[in-house]
């Protein structure tokens, strides 16, 4: 199956998906601001650019979109154009997000890796409840974590 686009207009539209200050990630700010928490956006000097960074905790949060990195949810399904292209693009993602995961544990950082699906779609978690996790894990968590938990 061909692109129903010119590639001057595909390339027009990828362009315009946006990795920083993403609706996923706004909600997020927005209840971690309103609860208190103060933190620094995508620090350049820490692997892998991360959304939000909590010096005083040790923490960082990515928030990831579903089908961009792969995650195992009703959200994520694969492309049925281009199907190889999209294999090959998608697990380079996810193999660059273990390593960066992987450098900032290294470095003493904590990780949390809020999905796209926690935040939106059907089963998205209540603002209240995601927040009250996020702080939780903020304060009392693990190395690494997940929500929604895999």
């Amino acid at each position: 199956m061909t692109d129903v686009h010119t590639k001057t207009i595909r390339s027009k539209n990828m362009a315009a998906i946006k990795g920083k200050n993403t609706r996923p990630e706004m909600i997020v700010r927005k209840g971690l601001y309103k609860a208190g928490f103060r933190y620094r956006l995508h620090v350049a000097s820490l692997p892998g650019k991360p959304d939000l960074v909590f010096p005083k905790y040790k923490a960082v949060i990515f928030v990831q979109g579903c089908f961009w990195h792969q995650h195992q949810c009703a959200m994520f399904h694969w492309p049925k154009t281009r199907t190889e292209w999209w294999k090959q693009k998608i697990s380079s993602n996810r193999a660059h997000d273990e390593a960066v995961q992987d450098k900032l544990r290294e470095l003493g950082w904590r990780v949390l890796l809020v999905w796209e699906c926690a935040l939106k779609g059907k089963n998205r978690a209540p603002q209240p409840q995601l927040t009250g996790d996020i702080t939780n894990w903020l304060q009392h968590g693990s190395s690494f974590a997940e929500l929604p938990a895999a």
